[in-house]
């Protein structure tokens, strides 16, 4: 696998609290020049970086970040807002304590009403793995599955781990035909982005695929 086919499935990454545009402008530059799947960015960047680039690169940004505990109706209006300023796609966060108090029907229409939002664009669903045990891993697959979104997605970058390669297997395992993965977090070496790939993910979240591929380090998410 060569470096542009593992770019093409990066989703570059910048989410840290304290970004600013210059280092916004420079991941969607990175993004132009290596043809990257997208810049998943903080939603006040949409509108910004929309402006600037227009239609150069996809733009992908985050909802109910990091923690997922957001009401709905703030989820859903977030979401529309995002799409209205020019995000293609969108990673939301579950309500990760719902899932675990077996809140199924609220998380799964809770996924639904945000897709409806998305319309005919691209919703990804954190799960958040790292704060997930195996029989919720599985539950969230079929929920996810059910709802109709378009990706799960392992984790935030902000828990206590990120994607494994175990968690990967165990999706495919259990989600349906439709739904495509998504992992982020921990994807630190370039063995990483191929192994990922390999065992099925459409999408990788990372800041660090561009530095990586040229021999660097990872930086973070």
């Amino acid at each position: 696998m060569n470096n542009q086919e593992i770019l093409s499935h990066i989703d570059h990454t910048l989410l840290k609290p304290f970004s600013t545009w210059e280092q916004i402008a420079e991941i969607c530059n990175d993004a132009i020049e290596n043809k990257t799947a997208s810049v998943c960015i903080p939603p006040s960047f949409v509108k910004p970086v929309k402006e600037a680039y227009g239609d150069k690169l996809t733009i992908c940004t985050v909802i109910g970040f990091p923690l997922g505990y957001n009401t709905t109706a703030t989820k859903v209006f977030e979401t529309k807002e995002a799409v209205k300023e020019g995000a293609a796609e969108i990673d939301m966060v579950i309500n990760i304590g719902a899932l675990k108090d077996g809140k199924y029907d609220f998380v799964q229409n809770e996924i639904a009403e945000i897709k409806k939002a998305v319309g005919d664009n691209i919703l990804k669903v954190i799960v958040e793995t790292c704060f997930l045990t195996e029989e919720e891993k599985i539950k969230i697959c079929e929920l996810v599955t059910a709802a109709g979104a378009d990706f799960i997605k392992t984790s935030t970058g902000f828990g206590t781990a990120g994607a494994t390669r175990e968690d990967i297997r165990l999706f495919k395992e259990h989600i349906g035909p439709n739904v495509k993965m998504k992992a982020a977090g921990g994807v630190k070496t370039k063995e990483d982005l191929v192994d990922f790939l390999e065992l099925g993910c459409e999408r990788i979240g990372t800041s660090s695929a561009v530095s990586m591929l040229k021999g660097g380090e990872a930086q973070g998410y």
